[in-house]
């Protein structure tokens, strides 16, 4: 089990590999289809400080947030799968929610030295791991809106790394 506390640094992610196990600790935001493409918009328009949000060495994680706690979402929905690409060159280093991504998705993660880890749906376990939560922007989404959460020792698996997907054929 590899230790991950946010922010996280380059040469922590670029030592990543897919396969490896993870353990995430430290503030994370979340955010879906409803919200991601918003954040995107603030960052091209270059409105994000705007909202205090801080994405250098940032983790996003594909969920809602309610009062049953946090599960992963289906990262190849199109919102949300063309939201990694900008995020990342934005400085989000890891990507949390389930699911195979387009090629195309894993070269960006490689060229931004980001990576994509899976969570199981495990969401009694992840809210027992969820210290705090709070929203950061976009409030009348409701459990969509975005958040930040301050987590302890997340569980994931690295799915793509270093231009690698555990999702490719042997």
């Amino acid at each position: 089990m590899k230790n991950i506390k946010t922010p996280i640094e380059e040469d922590k992610i670029s030592e990543l590999q897919v396969g490896d196990m993870i353990s995430i600790s430290g503030y994370i935001y979340t955010g879906r289809d409803a919200v991601l493409p918003k954040i995107v918009s603030l960052i091209q328009c270059g409105k994000i400080s705007e909202y205090n949000i801080q994405l250098q060495g940032s983790v996003i994680f594909h969920t809602a947030v309610s009062p049953a706690g946090v599960g992963p979402t289906s990262s190849n929905k199109f919102e949300i799968e063309s939201s990694i690409p900008v995020l990342s060159s934005a400085g989000v280093k890891l990507h949390l929610g389930k699911g195979a991504l387009r090629k195309e998705t894993v070269e960006s993660l490689k060229q931004c030295n980001s990576v994509y880890a899976v969570i199981p749906p495990v969401t009694a376990l992840l809210k027992s791991k969820t210290l705090q939560q709070k929203i950061v922007a976009f409030p009348g989404e409701g459990m969509e809106a975005f958040h930040i959460l301050e987590v302890h020792e997340y569980p994931a698996i690295v799915a793509v790394a270093n231009g690698k997907s555990i999702y490719d054929e042997a």
